[in-house]
């Protein structure tokens, strides 16, 4: 099963260490069942699409969790596409978790498929969608707008093999 897990560039250097990705259980996003009903028009790509900025938006909640504890990330949003066998993804049965699984074991470095990453300019807003992330959740509509000003910027796609070349 194809998983977009959330992670940041500091998560990403720590796997490119460890040679995986983990430890399990981890959040992450596919094309389930829920999410099919949900979006009953779309095509696989449309669908995966779909998974992958649910999991952008987690990224930016673990963006948001390290500033917190005082951790200085660069502000972008990484995701990275995997291949994860069905037995070791836990679906969830909640209709309204749309596209949410659980990884429950490390994932090896050699069953990514790809990272996706913002781009430099999307720093800006994806620091204004950090800090405004928070009113977002309490309800503020204007917080709700810096935040999904973040999702304006599409993620760039790289290849495994760049990895080292994006940490540098």
């Amino acid at each position: 099963m194809r998983v977009y897990l959330p992670c940041t560039l500091p998560g990403l250097a720590r796997a490119l260490a460890a040679g995986e990705l983990g430890p399990g259980p981890m959040a992450g996003f596919a094309v389930t069942p829920a999410l099919v009903e949900w979006y009953v028009s779309g095509d696989t790509e449309e669908l995966e699409y779909v998974a992958l900025m649910e999991a952008a938006r987690g990224s930016l909640r673990m963006l948001a969790a390290d500033k917190a504890d005082g951790f200085d990330a660069p502000a972008r949003r990484v995701v990275v596409a995997a291949e994860v066998p069905d037995t070791a993804v836990l679906v969830s049965p909640d209709l309204n978790d749309r596209g949410r699984v659980r990884v429950l074991e490390s994932v090896p470095m050699a069953n990514l498929a790809a990272v996706h990453i913002d781009d430099l300019p999307a720093q800006e807003d994806v620091s204004a969608a950090l800090s405004a992330l928070s009113s977002a959740d309490d309800g503020d509509d204007d917080a709700q707008f810096i935040v999904d000003g973040a999702d304006a910027h599409e993620l760039l796609w790289y290849a495994t093999q760049e990895i080292p070349d994006l940490l540098t």
